[in-house]
């Protein structure tokens, strides 16, 4: 089975503006079913990730793809510009692409499925997690400010 996000990030790129099956679509259009694409595909790569059938070395491999997502720290820094996109705009697809290639297609079209249904219907909110980061922003701007405020007494 093909990687349909591999496929849409390919046909994202293309010059002329035939969609994704062939009926034209509007640039926003393609980012916004991109962004849902990236959406489903990754929640089914947490999902593969947490199932037993999925080999272990394949979940160091998604974990390893999940961190680097989320790390502050790039191969390129983010605070060039246009070249620091680049990196996550190429290394994130390739390891998707390759997280998806490693996994067993049963698990893959169980979890993909799942996510579907999951993304479809709305993903779970946590407000625990959610008052947790608030509260700890919060906590970070007051520090900041105590000791921002406390240079400039001194």
């Amino acid at each position: 089975m093909q990687c349909p996000y591999a496929y849409t990030v390919i046909s994202f790129f293309k010059s002329d503006n035939s969609g994704f099956n062939g009926q034209g679509m509007h640039p926003l259009a393609k980012i916004k079913h991109l962004a849902g694409q990236i959406k489903v595909e990754t929640y089914a790569l947490f999902l593969a990730a947490r199932d037993s059938r999925t080999p272990w070395y394949v979940k160091i491999v998604i974990a390893v793809i999940v961190g680097y997502a989320l790390s502050p720290v790039d191969l390129i820094p983010d605070f060039i510009p246009v070249i620091g996109y680049l990196d996550d705009l190429f290394i994130l697809p390739l390891g998707i692409a390759l997280a998806v290639k490693l996994i067993p297609q049963p698990v893959l079209a169980d979890c993909r499925a799942r996510a579907m249904q999951t993304v479809n219907s709305k993903l779970p909110i946590s407000w625990v997690a959610g008052i947790v980061i608030i509260l700890l922003w919060i906590f970070i701007t007051v520090i900041l400010g105590v000791w921002v405020y406390e240079s400039l007494i001194a």
